[in-house]
């Protein structure tokens, strides 16, 4: 049994070297066998002010941010309680009093 690591994009096992890379047959990925554990960096969400963002967090919006698909707007200085991090192209998850679920980007937010 071979000691390879899985695949880091599909965590797929069926992994094989090839001249010094490691290739997986699954999603066509190949990589060196140093940049795999590169490849698991923890991501780090940080605030407009550059503060780091973690589960659970209290934030205040910046900017006057419109509901899209409806006339609401989410005012400056409305507070956010318990954010969940999400990964994608709005990073916040939450819910906000009077407007319901939503998803809000780093960069409008400030930790509270």
């Amino acid at each position: 049994m071979s000691n390879l690591p899985p695949c880091p994009a599909c965590s797929s096992a069926f992994v094989y070297e090839d001249t010094g890379l490691l290739i997986c047959p699954e999603c066509a990925h190949e990589w060196t066998p140093g940049e795999g554990a590169a490849a698991e960096e923890v991501r780090v969400w940080k605030d407009a002010n550059g503060n780091v963002l973690q589960d659970g967090d209290s934030v205040t919006v910046i900017k006057d941010l419109k509901v899209k698909g409806s006339s609401l707007v989410v005012k400056v200085g409305t507070k956010v309680k318990n954010i969940r991090l999400i990964d994608g192209d709005h990073d916040i998850d939450c819910k906000i009093d009077g407007i319901g679920a939503m998803q809000l980007k780093t960069e409008f937010v400030k930790k509270a």
